[in-house]
């Protein structure tokens, strides 16, 4: 029985500390979409994703109205549509109209983005992967709503070298594309290693072929929740600390499964999993930097920063499994600099650097996200930035990312303007020395010795 105190406080929690529930996200398979041709393939597309993800956004919006729960995006996820395509596709041209497609059928359900524009390739290419990277650019920069991932590398099988290459050149044309928004189509690009097949959150979210036909998986997020709660435990033991934090997580994620299970079954769809990731906004009080800040550090990129973040991504892990039986997503605390006030006045300040950036991300749930770099950065400079990440989450045996986004026409000292979620950035410095030789060699880098578990 829900005590009138847990109400009270639950209340609290949504209208004075920023706790929502980020995303619902209906993944959708198009696996039985492949037509005799592109056309045909495109009109399936749209007609399964229009009949599934009909009533998502009204379900969300009923769902919150019920509660008093805010529910920000609504979004759909689908099968890499490399997969999709492959058999029809034969130009990039012919991957850019299923993008169109997709962008089609997500205005039409009303929905804020659709992922899924994605290929798989850590071991190696198809053709049909290859060509859909190429078009990656010109497809984000003709879709509003489409979003794009690919994932190069994995802890079974290396990291597909001759993709990160590619990436470096397909980043960069994107970035050009878009220069006239702050080369705004990078943002909704991200290089994975170790992708989850049930990501709600984008620009990485894809419907694994391991899913059933249809699902529904929900992101919660509540940064500004865990900092207030831990401002109660100013100057007690890490012990006190933890179980601070971990007794939170359990309340926030109780919230996403509550929405979870009634937007399943007002939908019809099967409750897959909740994401329980702290996802931060520009807004003041919703913010992983100041989470750390509270707990001790002048500013994130401080000595210690590395550690702290390892705590509390731990500790809102062990609270959410406890509040929800299929806690899945990406899970923890997200970094992103642009959509965190206070990651932006670190990096402002000069607390935090890309180096440091990388070395938290060992400890986090995602990766590099939402960093804008300098319009000049070389191809290769990506591509060695990005291999780095998937190294990370190669031997660590995580989930990494890198969404790198380098604003053409401006430098270290510019900002980078995205609106919304997205918020801003600082131009970050990049590393100038050359790796060139390195990613030139291709090929593929072979999976960890810690890999062999059979």
């Amino acid at each position: 029985m829900i005590g009138i105190n847990e109400v009270i406080e639950t209340n609290e929690m949504i209208h004075k500390l920023n706790l929502d529930v980020r995303t619902i996200t209906m993944g959708i398979s198009l696996l039985d979409c492949v037509g005799s041709d592109v056309k045909e393939t495109c009109d399936k597309i749209y007609d399964k994703i229009t009949s599934s993800a009909k009533n998502l956004v009204k379900v969300g919006n009923e769902i919150s109205d019920k509660y008093g729960i805010p529910i920000v995006n609504k979004r759909i996820s689908v099968t890499p549509i490399a997969l999709v395509g492959g058999s029809v596709c034969k130009t990039e041209d012919d991957f850019i109209e299923i993008a169109k497609k997709l962008d089609e059928a997500a205005n039409t359900c009303g929905v804020n983005f659709i992922g899924g524009y994605s290929a798989l390739v850590s071991k190696g290419m198809t053709k049909a992967d290859e060509l859909l990277i190429r078009s990656i650019p010109k497809a984000l920069a003709c879709t509003g709503r489409v979003c794009s991932s690919v994932n190069t590398g994995s802890t079974k099988t290396g990291i597909n070298m001759d993709a990160v290459k590619l990436l470096g050149e397909i980043i960069l044309e994107t970035a050009e594309l878009t220069k006239d928004a702050d080369s705004i189509g990078c943002a909704k690009f991200v290089v994975f290693c170790n992708a989850p097949d049930d990501n709600p959150f984008m620009a990485g979210a894809f419907h694994g072929v391991t899913e059933a036909d249809r699902i529904i998986n929900v992101g919660v997020s509540g940064p500004g929740v865990v900092k207030a709660a831990i401002e109660h435990a100013r100057g007690k033991n890490f012990e006190v600390l933890c179980e601070t934090i971990k007794k939170t997580a359990f309340k926030i994620t109780r919230v996403g499964q509550l929405v979870a299970k009634e937007a399943s079954e007002r939908l019809g769809v099967p409750f897959g999993i909740i994401d329980l990731s702290l996802a931060p906004t520009p807004a003041v009080g919703d913010s992983v930097g100041e989470i750390l800040e509270e707990i001790g550090l002048e500013y994130a990129g401080a000595p210690g920063t590395t550690a702290a973040l390892a705590m509390l991504n731990d500790q809102v892990k062990k609270g959410g499994v406890m509040a929800s039986s299929y806690v899945g997503g990406l899970s923890g605390a997200f970094i992103p600099v642009s959509e965190d006030q206070r990651m932006i006045d670190a990096v402002s300040a000069g607390a935090l650097s890309l180096e440091k950036l990388e070395a938290m991300t060992c400890v986090c749930s995602v990766g590099l996200d939402m960093i804008a770099i300098p319009g000049d950065t070389k191809a290769t400079t990506i591509s060695g930035i990005i291999a780095d990440e998937m190294a990370l989450g190669m031997v660590n045996q995580k989930t990494t990312a890198v969404r790198l986004i380098p604003v053409i026409g401006k430098t270290v000292g510019d900002k980078a303007e995205f609106g919304g979620l997205l918020g801003y950035a600082p131009i970050m410095p990049v590393n100038q020395y050359a790796c060139d030789a390195f990613i030139n060699r291709g090929g593929r880098i072979p999976a960890p010795i810690h890999s062999f578990k059979n």
